[in-house]
């Protein structure tokens, strides 16, 4: 009997591959605030001897959790890969965007190796915190297009806004790297003997204030686009879910700055950075819709689509 997957239920699974790397990103973040980033000095072991960690060092056991959850977050990448194989109907694009997963997790398991080899040198830091932005991009589209039945986009956005969503992403990234750089700069280096980047604090979290509030206008001009020129309710809903986002991120951002970077508000102010550019990212997915799932072939409802109509997307602009 050949095993088939629903839908509905593969796009469960692609959900829960965008909350495993969400949640990766912030434990690991957890692992660097608490000292722990050298609590197991070899990779892929703990030790040169052990590959557990032993339970009177408290470093090397959040260090060990946390290389646990790794294997968690590989499970559900490896689970949207057999997944989209055995989906009903199995649709190609769906295949390649999980494959892109596991090469992006195989690329993250090899540098997190390097990280801990190079002793959490804050390139190689920065380069394992990117790395895992680059993988939740690819999850969120991954999901959307679950979410939606195969077949041509429509843009549904006017040209002006689907230009401001290109380039909120690419200054999404580059908001990111600033704040790399801050947290490279900063204290938490996630062990003592780790080296810090060159740079002056106060400097370093200037540009990235500033990238911010760039993002901030960048995001308030791309509302004011949508209600002057019309829009779709699901576009306004991320746009301003953003907008919120960046305001909230950037009031934790000036909080822990101003007292003294405590390590609580540091792990409020990755995971808001998650957030922000999870929005970034579904704010320049609505810009385009695709025929809904109800219109595809359910595996677990064969008969419930039986004379739907199919929509005919159109451009909009």
């Amino acid at each position: 009997m050949r095993l088939a997957l629903s839908a509905r239920a593969y796009r469960r699974i692609t959900f829960g591959a965008v909350l495993a790397l969400s949640f990766i990103t912030i434990s690991g973040a957890a692992v660097r605030l608490t000292g722990s980033g050298l609590g197991c000095s070899d990779w892929p072991t703990c030790e040169e001897d052990q590959f557990v960690a032993a339970l009177d060092s408290p470093h090397a056991m959040v260090e060990f959790v946390n290389r646990l959850v790794t294997g968690a977050v590989s499970i559900a990448i490896i689970a949207a890969v057999l997944g989209a194989l055995i989906r009903v109907p199995r649709r190609r694009d769906l295949l390649w965007w999980s494959l892109g997963l596991v090469v992006g997790m195989v690329a993250q398991i090899v540098l997190g190796g390097m990280v801990v080899l190079l002793e959490l040198a804050p390139v190689s830091v920065i380069g394992h915190f990117m790395l895992s932005m680059v993988l939740l991009w690819n999850a969120l589209v991954l999901h959307d297009r679950a979410s939606t039945a195969a077949g041509p986009a429509a843009v549904v956005a006017p040209p002006a806004v689907r230009r401001l969503t290109g380039a909120l992403l690419g200054w999404g990234l580059l908001v990111l790297t600033t704040g790399t750089v801050v947290t490279g700069a900063g204290p938490h280096g996630g062990d003592s003997r780790a080296d810090r980047l060159p740079i002056a604090i106060p400097d370093a979290a200037r540009i990235h204030g500033v990238a911010v509030i760039i993002l901030l206008v960048l995001a308030v001009t791309t509302i004011a686009l949508l209600v002057r020129q019309g829009t779709t309710p699901r576009l306004d809903r991320r746009a301003r879910w953003l907008v919120g986002a960046i305001v909230v991120q950037g009031a934790i951002g000036y909080t822990q700055y101003f007292t003294g970077v405590p390590a609580l508000l540091v792990e409020l102010h990755i995971a808001g950075a998650v957030i922000v550019w999870a929005a970034v990212v579904q704010l320049r997915l609505a810009t385009v819709a695709r025929p809904d799932e109800v219109h595809e072939r359910d595996a677990d409802d064969p008969a419930a689509v039986d004379g739907a109509h199919r929509p005919t997307p159109t451009s909009v602009g």
